[in-house]
């Protein structure tokens, strides 16, 4: 081989070289991004992840959360524990007309580091006339490390004082009856959650999915949450979400 062959040889090998390493540089920055991103706040626990869940339930906002969390535990340890909190141990039956256990009451119940707030049928009415109900949602949300709202269960949150000093949201149509309800808050319209502090508020339905994806982004990283999604078949990425933080 002539002295040009081998020069020729020794840039294309070292052009490979460079682009090698150029995407090791690249691939640990995106994976120092990623760990980064949820570095702050990664937990060192198992999250008790309590759903508050009475009669008049609505299927979605119970349920998508629930799938969210609950998958938690074959993408990451330490992961989230979800369980089902009602008043009594008595079966409740939601909206749809799914009859379910609760795994715990009001008096049994243990730490809650995220208490899930789902809609039911009576958020808007004679659930904020339930004094038991609303100090209950005080007492766990207050000692909570995160709450979470789906739909109209923003009201109970606001019953319960919790929304006094943050951005918060609700289904779309009852805007404007959250508003006239508590004209003291900071309600945000057009979003799919807002995330001020440690409420997450939502407008639930079929979006009842996001706000529980991006509690894990932002707990766990990115590439849990991709793992997560890719189990449930939800093509997440954070940034096509319209939210508010």
């Amino acid at each position: 081989m002539d002295n040009r062959k081998i020069n020729i040889a020794a840039i294309v090998l070292a052009t490979v070289l460079l682009f090698s390493l150029q995407a090791c540089q690249q691939n640990g920055e995106s994976a120092a991004a990623d760990s980064s991103f949820a570095s702050s706040h990664l937990p060192t626990d198992t999250l008790n992840v309590g759903f508050l869940a009475i009669n008049g339930v609505y299927n979605s906002e119970l349920m998508a959360p629930f799938d969210v969390f609950q998958h938690t535990v074959f993408h990451t340890t330490p992961g989230m524990k979800a369980f089902i909190v009602s008043p009594t141990h008595e079966p409740i039956k939601t909206f749809e007309g799914i009859k379910i256990i609760p795994d715990f009451s009001f008096e049994d119940t243990p730490s809650i580091d995220v208490l899930v707030v789902p809609s039911a049928e009576n958020n808007m009415d004679t659930d904020l006339q339930d004094s038991v109900l609303i100090e209950f949602v005080r007492e766990k949300g207050t000692q909570a490390k995160f709450i979470m709202s789906l739909c109209d269960g923003a009201f109970l949150l606001a019953k319960a004082s919790l929304l006094d000093e943050v951005k918060c949201t609700t289904f779309p149509s009852d805007i404007g009856r959250f508003k006239e309800t508590f004209p003291h808050l900071n309600v945000q319209e057009g979003y799919s959650f807002v995330h001020d502090g440690k409420a997450i508020t939502s407008s639930g339905g079929a979006k009842s999915y996001d706000p529980a994806m991006y509690l894990v982004e932002y707990l766990y990283g990115e590439k849990v949450a991709r793992g997560i999604g890719g189990g449930l078949v939800i093509d997440w990425k954070l940034e096509e979400v319209k939210h508010l933080r």
